[in-house]
């Protein structure tokens, strides 16, 4: 039964079941008894507990017979390219994205470099349940840098763009203390951009922290103060990237993804007239998308289900509101750097400053957080039902009501979309609130 494995992986609390180390080096047992070639290689981000889980996961990997490889600190889609790049069969990031640091995670991917299906998680969950030990013996091996395998990755980033696509572009950087600190600025400078950076000092406790994806305002600030042309912010192991434009607006995932199908499609290269994103995506970009001539297909949230339609669909530019865009042309998932790379070249072809660039008007959204104690299904919850089809008389047809737990924490995300931004705080803190008494 997959209980453990969410829509990203496993995610905890560090140290904590089910990331102790007991069950980590089962799950690496696990997943090298599955496996042909036994070759699994690992990543993580800048979080303090990355280093036992790396260890815990190498000893359960040898325990089954495999070889484990560590790269070193480094984003997860660096870690999904070498993989399907390498002879390894399978490989783990070790992140929990953006949330605290005292969270952490692991994604496993397969060697095509997308993460593996859930029959394959659910079979693996399964055997590691089944064989996990209290007292298992885990070395105090010394975790080195793969240097070689990173170098692979930059390089792979540099050449996704033209030769000095950035020359003569200023451009902030927020690391947010997390895995770009280091392989960001140094491919920035490599294709030409005069960089800054803002938060890449990790102290193993400050990933995420007022910084990032999640905290774009500072890198906003930053962006005019230096007068640069653009910034964009990662999230804890930069498979997301939120920008912020030359007049210090916040950009998200909707725009860039609208900015670069039209680039794709001016250079007809937009496979279908088709992108991908999910549920949470805002009406009025699909609304303009339209008008433009480009179908917008709707998966549901998660990076994984966005790749999942892109295949289906026959896609090659897919992504989520909250910066993870997919490149299917040279990519196999969401990678903030390269996305920002890509979004470099644009501006630069556009020859015009990034507040300059109109995407479409957005139809007034909201999105609350509510803290929960246990997840039900919401259909079993009649005060939060009763509300819910009040909100959408209230809203007479012309807006949306979302409700869903998160994958990655114990959290009810609620976005609700309308004309009148009035209204549609109003009914997001009500069903936060009836949400709250009933499951908080």
């Amino acid at each position: 039964m997959r209980i453990l494995f969410g829509t990203d992986g496993i995610r905890g609390k560090a140290a904590q079941y089910p990331l102790d180390s007991a069950t980590m080096f089962a799950l690496g047992e696990a997943l090298a008894h599955r496996l042909k070639e036994k070759h699994v290689i690992m990543g993580m981000d800048t979080r303090e507990s990355g280093a036992d889980i790396a260890r815990a996961l190498s000893a359960g990997i040898v325990a089954g017979g495999g070889r484990a490889t560590y790269i070193g600190i480094i984003p997860t889609p660096g870690v999904a390219y070498l993989c399907r790049t390498s002879d390894a069969e399978a490989a783990i990031s070790i992140s929990a994205s953006h949330n605290r640091y005292d969270d952490n995670g692991v994604k496993i991917f397969g060697h095509d470099g997308m993460k593996i299906p859930d029959a394959d998680e659910e079979r693996i969950e399964d055997e590691m349940r089944a064989i996990r030990r209290d007292h298992v013996s885990i070395p105090k091996i010394d975790l080195r840098d793969d240097r070689d395998l990173i170098e692979k990755y930059q390089q792979f980033l540099v050449i996704s763009v033209a030769p000095d696509a950035l020359r003569g572009m200023r451009v902030v950087l927020d690391a947010g203390n997390g895995a770009a600190f280091r392989i960001a600025p140094e491919v920035f400078r490599r294709v030409g951009a005069d960089v800054r950076v803002i938060n890449d000092q990790p102290n193993g406790r400050n990933i995420n922290e007022n910084s990032g994806a999640m905290h774009p305002a500072g890198l906003a600030r930053v962006v005019v103060e230096q007068k640069a042309h653009f910034g964009v912010a990662f999230d804890g192991d930069a498979d997301r990237a939120i920008f912020a434009d030359d007049a210090g607006r916040i950009r998200d995932g909707d725009e860039i993804i609208y900015l670069w199908a039209h680039r794709l499609k001016r250079q007809r290269k937009l496979s279908g007239a088709r992108v991908v994103t999910t549920v949470m995506s805002n009406f009025g970009f699909e609304r303009q998308l339209q008008a433009d001539g480009i179908e917008l297909a709707r998966a549901q949230v998660g990076d994984k289900y966005v790749l999942e339609m892109m295949l289906e669909r026959g896609a090659i530019l897919g992504g989520e509101q909250s910066g993870h865009i997919i490149d299917l042309t040279v990519h196999t998932t969401g990678d903030g750097i390269h996305t920002a790379l890509v979004f470099g070249e644009l501006l630069a072809e556009a020859r015009k400053p990034f507040s300059k660039l109109h995407t479409f008007d957005p139809m007034p959204q909201i999105l609350l957080n509510q803290q929960v104690g246990s997840k039900p299904a919401l259909e079993s919850l009649p005060k939060y039902q009763a509300a819910v089809t009040a909100a959408l008389h209230d809203l007479g047809g012309s807006g949306r009501v979302l409700v869903r737990y998160s994958g990655t924490e114990n959290k009810v995300r609620i976005m609700v979309e309308g004309p009148s931004e009035q209204q549609i705080i109003s009914i997001a803190e009500r069903l936060r609130e009836i949400l709250r008494q009933e499951i908080g």
